[in-house]
């Protein structure tokens, strides 16, 4: 897949996700968080007020550590389609 395609089919994965209505279990939005943080170049911490909150978050951004854009890109728009896929 070429980079300008992955970069479609991320931003597809996204807005699946933004539109849902349903709610997610708390690992697999952890998971997405730290992929999109990753896939976007965003170095922003965690803001939340809540500590623990950001304590998981920060775990997660460490657990995706090294991973490229593509890649982040990549493993946000498998773990999507595994979700919608297997969900039921």
């Amino acid at each position: 897949m070429s980079p300008e395609e992955l970069d479609i089919v991320f931003k597809q994965a996204v807005e699946s996700i933004n539109q849902h209505k349903e709610p997610f279990p708390a690992d697999f939005l952890l998971r997405l968080y730290a992929y999109y943080k990753r896939a976007t170049g965003n170095q922003v911490s965690p803001g939340s007020n809540k500590p623990l909150i950001n304590a998981f978050k920060t775990n997660a951004l460490f657990q995706t550590q090294g991973l490229t854009s593509e890649e982040a890109k990549q493993l946000y728009v498998d773990a999507v389609n595994h979700y919608f896929l297997y969900r039921k």
